[in-house]
């Protein structure tokens, strides 16, 4: 498997390398709907131990005509974004370019744009037309498609999920960032888009499955090293901070090894 990206910083796409083997920063063929198009590759070729199907597979190295081609469609999404957004100030419409594709084999250009509200686009598309001398498509995306389609860096200062390995979106709700014990402020839950991070779904089920059998905060428990109470959890590291009653530290305790009884303890540790 490879990853490759269409655009400096730009999301992440696998392949199957095929019969090639590219270094990082070579330029490979990538197939999609509009013919092979000039990719980046960020990831060389390796070997993963799960099987994975259904990857595109890589049509070959870029010719020095494939790149010639591909700086060509470069310029002309540069020159459509720029007449995109000229001609939006000149209509005086609320929305905001936010990316350009170009398909050379139909010559078209699908501009997308992000509004606070439904955008009648009419007149644009026309001038637009008659500007670029080619068909033209206007698409509006969500917060979360602009975030996606225009990259960057999120809280945990890595590359946004959703620019780089996240495919779709699902539901995220207020609920999630109370039960990971994450305050509910809206400038600490949200991500780059302004809604709440994507993260905070696929790892609930983390926490979901941790509070199956953890002992509940103020519980009186039985740990290797004494009674005491719990006072925290520490879900990533499946641990349950614990104050031993003997001298009132507090001891980040495996939760296999947290027992709520001194029975329970004797049945899993036996007698001592």
């Amino acid at each position: 498997m490879m990853a490759v990206s269409f655009s400096k910083y730009g999301q992440l796409h696998y392949l199957d390398p095929g019969a090639y083997a590219p270094a990082v920063g070579d330029r490979v063929l990538v197939p999609t709907d509009a013919g092979p198009e000039v990719a980046q590759c960020i990831w060389a070729p390796q070997w993963v131990s799960e099987d994975i199907g259904g990857l595109p597979v890589c049509a070959g190295m870029a010719t020095d005509e494939d790149l010639a081609r591909d700086e060509e469609n470069r310029q002309l999404r540069a020159q459509a974004r720029l007449a995109a957004k000229r001609l939006i100030r000149e209509h005086e419409l609320p929305m905001k370019v936010t990316a350009v594709d170009y398909l050379s084999s139909e010559t078209t250009f699908i501009v997308y744009f992000s509004a606070p509200q439904r955008v009648d686009f009419r007149a644009l598309v026309r001038d637009l037309n008659g500007r670029l001398q080619a068909r033209v498509e206007l698409r509006q995306v969500g917060p979360r498609d602009e975030a996606r389609l225009q990259g960057g860096i999120g809280p945990c200062g890595r590359d946004l999920c959703c620019s780089t390995f996240l495919k779709d979106f699902e539901p995220v709700s207020v609920r999630m960032a109370k039960d990971q014990d994450l305050p509910v402020n809206p400038l600490r839950i949200a991500g780059a888009c302004g809604r709440l991070m994507c993260c905070l779904k696929y790892e609930h089920p983390l926490y979901q499955d941790f509070r199956k059998d953890a002992p509940r905060v103020g519980a009186a428990v039985t740990t290797p090293e004494g009674d005491g109470t719990v006072i925290g959890h520490n879900v990533p590291s499946d641990t349950v901070v614990v104050k031993l009653a003997a001298d009132g530290r507090a001891r980040a305790c495996p939760k296999a090894s947290v027992c709520g009884s001194r029975q329970a303890y004797e049945a899993t540790y036996g007698k001592k």
